[in-house]
C-alpha cells in the first residue's frame, strides 16, 4: 500500500476550518433587506440543531451563534469529512432606527431569520407649522 506523507496538510486543514476556501466559507452566509417597516437578516444554517442557536444584541450589536456538530456515536464510522463543522459567529451592527427590544427570531428549513422592527422614532412622521401661535398648516417630515 502506498501512503502520501504531507507535513502540512494538518495546517491546511485547520486554516480552511478557519477561514473557510472558495468552495466551503467558515461564516455564515446573510442575506439582509427591508421591507416597508421592518428589517430583516437571513442567515443560512443548514443542518444546524435549533437548540445550538444562541442569538443576543448588545449595545446594537447583533451576535448570532451556531454550532454544527458531526455524529457520534458507537459505530458511527466518517467516511468523508467535507462540511464545515464547530462554531460558526455573525456580528451586525444595528443602527439607532431600529428597535433591538422587539427583535423577533425564526429557523426554517436551514434558515435563521431576524425580524427587526423599525424604530417609531426612524419613521416618517407630521410636523405642525404655527403661524403667529396658531396651527395652520402641517408638513412631512
Amino acid at each position: 500500500m502506498l501512503m502520501r506523507t504531507d507535513p502540512f496538510r494538518e495546517i491546511d486543514r485547520l486554516a480552511e476550518q478557519f477561514f473557510g476556501t472558495a468552495a466551503r466559507p467558515a461564516m455564515m452566509h446573510l442575506d439582509a433587506y427591508r421591507d416597508g417597516d421592518h428589517f430583516y437578516a437571513a442567515f443560512d444554517l443548514p443542518g444546524v440543531d435549533p437548540d445550538s442557536i444562541d442569538c443576543t444584541v448588545e449595545r446594537n450589536v447583533l451576535t448570532v451563534r451556531a454550532e454544527r456538530r458531526r455524529p457520534a456515536g458507537d459505530g458511527v464510522e466518517l467516511v468523508a469529512a467535507e462540511r464545515p463543522m464547530g462554531t460558526f459567529t455573525r456580528q451586525l451592527f444595528l443602527g439607532d432606527t431600529l428597535d433591538a427590544d422587539k427583535l423577533e427570531a425564526g429557523y426554517e428549513n436551514g434558515v435563521l431569520t431576524l425580524r427587526i422592527p423599525v424604530a417609531e422614532r426612524a419613521k416618517p412622521r407630521r410636523v405642525t407649522i404655527k403661524a403667529n401661535g396658531d396651527a395652520r398648516r402641517e408638513i412631512n417630515a
